[in-house]
C-alpha cells in the first residue's frame, strides 16, 4: 500500500471523492513554489502532482507551457524537483507526490538514479506522459518495483482494443484526459465524461481521476461526481503566472477543492 492507495481508501471510507492539484516545480521561482506547495493541503488537495520541468512539453498547452519556461529561467531542474519534494516532507508524510512530465530528464539522469532519489526523496508515484506500454520495461516496470505508483493516460481516443494495454502496468489510479487535446483546452463535460470512467474503471480496477478542462469549483464537482475525483491544474498554473499572492493562490485551490468535496 502507497500514501496513493491510502488516500483513496480514506477517502472512500469519508465518502468523499479526491481534488489532485497540479503545479510546475519551481514556477516561478523555488521560493514562490515551495510555499505554494507546503499550503496546498491545508488548502484541501488530496494528492499533489508536480511538475518535472522540460523544454519540450508536448501534451501542454500555453499556461503549463509558459510555467516551464519560467521555471528554467529560475534555474528549475529536475534536482531542485526532487529537493521540493524533500523539503515538503520534512513537514508532511501523508500527502501524496506524485511527478509529472516527460522522459528526456529521467533519461538523463539516469533510471535507476532517478528512482533511487526520487523514492529517497519521498516521491509516491509517476506519470510519465511520453512513454507508451510499449516501452513498460524502460521506467514503469523499474519503478513499480521500487515502490513507485506508475499512473498511465488514458484519453478519449482509447478504444477498447488499447484499453488493456494502457492499464496493464498502471497502479495508483488512472488519469483520464476528458478532453482531446492539450491542458487549458476545452472545458470537460461530465455527461461525455460519464461512460468513458465507467468503462475505464471496469478494465483497470483502480480509481479514474479526470483532468483537463477544469477551472471552476462547479466543474470541479461535476466531474468528480462522474469519477473518482479530479485534477486542476492550468488554473492555478495561470495564477501563479499572473503574479497573484500565495495566500490567493491557496484561496484559490481551496474552492476548487472544496467544489470537488462536495460531490462525495
Amino acid at each position: 500500500m502507497t500514501r496513493i492507495d491510502d488516500t483513496f481508501a480514506r477517502l472512500r471510507q469519508q465518502g468523499k471523492k479526491a481534488f489532485v492539484s497540479y503545479i510546475m516545480a519551481s514556477d516561478p521561482d523555488y521560493g514562490t513554489s515551495m510555499a505554494v506547495m507546503k499550503g496546498l493541503p491545508g488548502a484541501g488537495v488530496d494528492i499533489i502532482e508536480l511538475g518535472m520541468p522540460f523544454t519540450d512539453p508536448m501534451a501542454d498547452g500555453p499556461t503549463i507551457q509558459m510555467a516551464g519556461q519560467r521555471s528554467l529561467a529560475a534555474g528549475g531542474s529536475l534536482t531542485h524537483t526532487l529537493d521540493m519534494v524533500r523539503v515538503f516532507r520534512e513537514d508532511d508524510d501523508l500527502t501524496p507526490i506524485v511527478l509529472m512530465g516527460y522522459y528526456n530528464p529521467i533519461y538523463s539522469r539516469g533510471v535507476d538514479k532517478f528512482l533511487a532519489d526520487a523514492v529517497e526523496a519521498g516521491v509516491d508515484g509517476l506519470i510519465v506522459v511520453d512513454l507508451p506500454p510499449e516501452e513498460d520495461d524502460e521506467l514503469c516496470i523499474p519503478a513499480q518495483k521500487a515502490g513507485l505508483n506508475f499512473i498511465r493516460l488514458a484519453t478519449p481516443t482509447t478504444d477498447d482494443r488499447r484499453l488493456p494495454a494502457v492499464v496493464k502496468n498502471t497502479s495508483g489510479f488512472v488519469y483520464y484526459v476528458s478532453v482531446t487535446g492539450i491542458t487549458g483546452g476545452p472545458a470537460a463535460n461530465a455527461d461525455a465524461v460519464a461512460p468513458e470512467v465507467a468503462r475505464i474503471q471496469k478494465a483497470a480496477g483502480l480509481p479514474v481521476v479526470v483532468g483537463f478542462g477544469i477551472t471552476t469549483p462547479e466543474a470541479a464537482e461535476a466531474i468528480a461526481r462522474v469519477a473518482d475525483g479530479c485534477v486542476v491544474g492550468s488554473a492555478i498554473v495561470k495564477s501563479i503566472g499572473e503574479g497573484l499572492p500565495v495566500e490567493d493562490i491557496l484561496k484559490q485551490v481551496a474552492d476548487l477543492a472544496a467544489g470537488a468535496h462536495r460531490a462525495g
